[in-house]
């Protein structure tokens, strides 16, 4: 089966689980001779990053239309191969090459019949624990404590991520002694036995005294994990904290292939690597991802804080592995989420199950594009 067409689209559109702050996205459709559709999604992040991924694909389309669309790997590897001058290391064009590469695999699930799970090779666990990720942003630490416990216990999330160092009133991260008192507020929220995982989050700069005040602070709850505590690049001061901690340390997402995380992972920084598949060149990048951290016995963990495609290739990946502990969700209804597809997402009871539609298993919504669109 030949593919005809490879078409992006860019949406722009308020997030609820982060205090309605705008966020961006290049989603991308290839389409076979037959008329079956494929879809991918590019977390491209920024106005601009967006628009220049939308016009990457469209270059890289020479790679893909009149190409057998089973051959999914195949052109990932052409597409990988012509990129050497502009895709070294990540940036544009691994934005561009994960979402062709997640649509060229929803295609062929489709095209074959069968859900991604089993064009992996099985899934290892057929259901994931689910936690809510989601931001804080009201000046008042203990309605945020109480919000949060209301997704556990009224809701059945298995426990919650908070980021930090977001737009709004919370001003998490910033001051130790408040951080602390919101984590104390939270344990007594969520209850004894929910995971509890922090976010540093991007915008927050702490030095290694900081990052290690604040974790062995929290650990006093029940600290699960602390995530991107220091800046990626800083790989002494994450060894110094990692010789004052007991909780997992969780870091990666912002690396771009296969290479980089190797490099990343031989560092020996933490213990879950965090992974978007809408920026690691898509689900045959994030397979290679997976492999890693297998080989190492570390911890793998889906960043898929975007939209309802990315959850999709999230949860099958995450499934494929021995090494997921849980998938995050985001527990605000949202626009790419919710309005994007057909059936969103949901977890029953603190779980959700592998998707068993053909391919992602989701039918998106071009409307929703069209309204979105940037």
């Amino acid at each position: 089966m030949k593919i005809k067409s490879v078409t992006p689209f860019t949406v722009t559109y308020p997030e609820p689980n982060d205090n309605d702050n705008i966020r961006y996205l290049t989603f991308c459709k290839v389409e076979a001779e037959d008329g079956t559709v494929g879809w991918g999604e590019a977390i491209s992040q920024f106005a601009e990053s967006t628009k220049a991924t939308a016009t990457v694909i469209e270059g890289m389309s020479r790679h893909v239309i009149g190409r057998d669309a089973f051959e999914n790997v195949a052109i990932w590897r052409a597409i990988k191969g012509a990129t050497w001058w502009y895709g070294w290391h990540g940036g544009v064009a691994s934005f561009a090459l994960s979402a062709i590469d997640i649509a060229l695999w929803d295609l062929k699930g489709k095209l074959l019949g069968v859900p991604l799970i089993d064009l992996l090779g099985g899934a290892y666990a057929k259901r994931l624990p689910v936690i809510a990720s989601t931001h804080v942003w009201r000046s008042s630490l203990e309605e945020e404590a109480e919000r949060h416990g209301r997704y556990v216990h009224e809701e059945g999330y298995l426990g919650v991520k908070i980021g930090m160092g977001k737009f709004g009133d919370a001003r998490l991260g910033y001051e130790i002694e408040r951080d602390i008192h919101f984590v104390k507020l939270l344990r007594e929220a969520i209850g004894p036995t929910a995971m509890l995982m922090m976010d540093r989050g991007q915008s927050l700069r702490w030095t290694v005294a900081d990052a290690i005040r604040r974790t062995n602070a929290f650990e006093e709850y029940g600290l699960t994990w602390m995530e991107e505590p220091l800046e990626p690049t800083e790989t002494e001061s994450f060894k110094r904290l990692r010789q004052h901690s007991k909780c997992l340390i969780a870091t990666g997402e912002r690396e771009w292939d296969a290479r980089g995380y190797r490099e990343f992972i031989d560092s020996g920084v933490a213990d879950v690597i965090g992974c978007d598949v809408g920026r690691v060149e898509g689900i045959t990048g994030a397979l290679k991802v997976i492999e890693l951290v297998e080989d190492r016995d570390l911890w793998f963990n889906s960043h898929a804080w975007s939209s309802a495609v990315n959850t999709a290739a999230s949860i099958a990946l995450s499934g494929f592995t021995s090494r997921c502990l849980l998938q995050e969700l985001k527990p605000v209804r949202n626009p790419m989420q919710h309005e994007l597809v057909e059936e969103p997402f949901t977890q029953t009871g603190g779980y959700i199950e592998m998707p068993s539609r053909p391919g992602l298993g989701v039918e998106v919504r071009e409307s929703v594009l069209e309204k979105y669109a940037l």
